[in-house]
């Protein structure tokens, strides 16, 4: 239902874009079209001849007179606005339903291909690369693979109770730009952390920083070095909270 949402969304948008074009060009500025014209050909020549220093003038005075252009064109600040209330509308609505990722526990296949190649085999992972949404780990057992992913906005949550980690140390790496990170680990596994953020705050077994800003924290458990299962955390956000707590 939310992907023909966004379809329909998607439709809309273009449909209304094109409207607002041909409004603007028509009755609000007629010469919009050859103002835009003239500035684009204007960068393109210049780029021609971007050897010489006329050609350099031109270029970027067209690139310049076209991005002014551009934005005081009514579609542009449309198409702004429509972006900015798509982000919030998924953002809400990863809030409401976030999105579980369930792994199959299948055994890896191994990769055919040229006999002098070293065999590999291919593995599944727990989470994906999103621009958008919450994702959090299933509520069932679930076969741990380490985590390396990158996120846009939404919150991750990573449960460690539901998997059993593999003897020596097992990665986490998060990065992201806006949301909260939370990782639930087990009382019996020691955790190293490393985490970087431009604003945020972060609560770490209980030690906090209320407000972190252009920082860089470290915490590690007593017993990690020695441990035989342990947890490296690495994390990095621009804005958002971290919590790393036991469970």
């Amino acid at each position: 239902m939310f992907k023909q949402l966004k379809t329909d969304y998607f439709s809309w948008i273009v449909l209304i874009g094109i409207v607002l074009l041909l409004l603007e060009i028509s009755f609000f500025d007629g010469g919009l079209l050859f103002s835009l014209a003239f500035t684009i050909g204007l960068t393109y020549f210049g780029r021609k001849s971007y050897s010489r220093k006329r050609g350099k003038i031109m270029f970027w005075a067209g690139l310049f007179t076209t991005a002014i252009t551009v934005l005081h064109m009514m579609i542009f600040k449309f198409f702004l606005l429509a972006i900015l209330v798509y982000v919030i509308l998924t953002f809400f609505q990863s809030k409401k339903n976030p999105g579980i990722i369930k792994p199959e526990l299948v055994e890896p296949e191994i990769q055919a291909g040229n006999p002098e190649n070293e065999p590999m085999l291919k593995k599944d992972h727990i989470f994906e690369n999103r621009l958008f949404g919450r994702q959090k780990t299933p509520e069932y057992i679930y076969e741990w693979n380490d985590i390396n992913i990158q996120g846009g906005i939404g919150d991750t949550v990573v449960d460690l109770s539901n998997t059993i980690l593999p003897k020596g140390e097992a990665v986490i790496s998060i990065r992201s730009f806006i949301g909260k990170i939370q990782i639930l680990v087990p009382y019996d596994i020691e955790v190293s952390i490393h985490h970087s953020v431009f604003a945020g705050k972060a609560d770490i077994f209980r030690h906090q920083e209320k407000m972190a800003f252009n920082q860089i924290i470290s915490y590690q458990t007593a017993g990690y070095e020695k441990a035989g299962q342990k947890v490296k955390i690495i994390t990095s956000q621009i804005t958002g909270d971290l919590e790393v707590s036991r469970i």
